[in-house]
């Protein structure tokens, strides 16, 4: 059987020790697979719908973009159980006294780039959703890494530093980054409010992947097991304890932001 390719994003180092991980643990399997990398998620989408890979490692943005470019038919295969739970964490320097959305009404907000949806596109609604509008608060903002919908973290880093620097009241970070700066004892801020979860990233097919190979790839897939040292180190690698079944609902918030802040789900 041809092997099944997937796509992925460089958006660090680490992920080619990841995808080769991958690409060894499924070797032996009914469902061979390879990867390509691509710069940014806009040219992984652009090579799912021409059919250059079977199946996108996507951000919640690049997945919902490519339900809007397919109608719909496009179908979620896969995603980590930190994706089922993923949330947005304000942060405010030590003894800022800010606590809860209504506190960050007239303050500086530092945001991240314009395609992250943990820290920006998603914070925007959440204070909108409590009355809050940009009008409200001074943003501040930082547009780093563009085409990589945040995964890097950067934006949300500088977002960080605007606040340590006193250049900003407040910023916006994806969980995974404040879960990583409170293990690095690296903090000088605390909490102001953490959203309600989310859905971030997803393995993304398109309807013309034969549903067979669809489900042996992702059954394998499902099959990585935290308690197998060498599966543990690619989950470790990738954040992950265990595969799961994608959780759609988890998407709509994010849709929702889109469409209010007329954000396209097609080009």
């Amino acid at each position: 059987m041809a092997a099944l390719v997937v796509g992925a994003v460089a958006y660090t180092a680490n992920v080619v020790p990841i995808w080769e991980g991958i690409r060894e643990y499924f070797a032996d399997s009914s469902a061979p697979m390879d990867f390509v990398l691509y710069s940014n998620y806009e040219r992984q989408v652009d090579a799912l719908l021409a059919g250059h890979v079977d199946v996108a490692w996507n951000t919640n943005l690049a997945y919902l973009r490519t339900v809007g470019l397919t109608g719909g038919t496009c179908r979620a295969l896969a995603q980590r159980d930190t994706d089922v739970t993923f949330k947005t964490v304000l942060v405010a320097r030590e003894g800022s006294g800010l606590h809860g959305l209504e506190s960050v009404r007239g303050q500086r907000l530092a945001l991240g780039s314009k395609d992250s949806g943990q820290a920006r596109i998603l914070p925007i609604k959440f204070l909108a959703d409590a009355g809050i509008s940009l009008d409200d608060v001074r943003p501040v903002i930082f547009d780093s890494d563009v085409g990589k919908h945040g995964d890097t973290g950067r934006s949300e880093l500088d977002a960080l530093q605007a606040v340590l620097g006193d250049e900003a009241d407040v910023a916006a970070l994806g969980i995974t980054t404040w879960q990583q700066l409170k293990q690095a004892g690296e903090l000088g801020v605390e909490e102001v409010w953490t959203s309600p979860d989310y859905c971030h990233c997803n393995f993304t097919a398109l309807a013309s992947l034969d549903d067979d190979r669809a489900e042996a790839w992702t059954s394998h897939l499902l099959a990585m097991d935290w308690d197998v040292p060498e599966h543990r180190r690619i989950l470790e690698l990738e954040g992950l304890t265990r595969w799961v079944r994608p959780q759609l609902e988890g998407y709509r918030s994010l849709e929702e932001a889109m469409r209010e802040q007329a954000i396209p789900l097609t080009w």
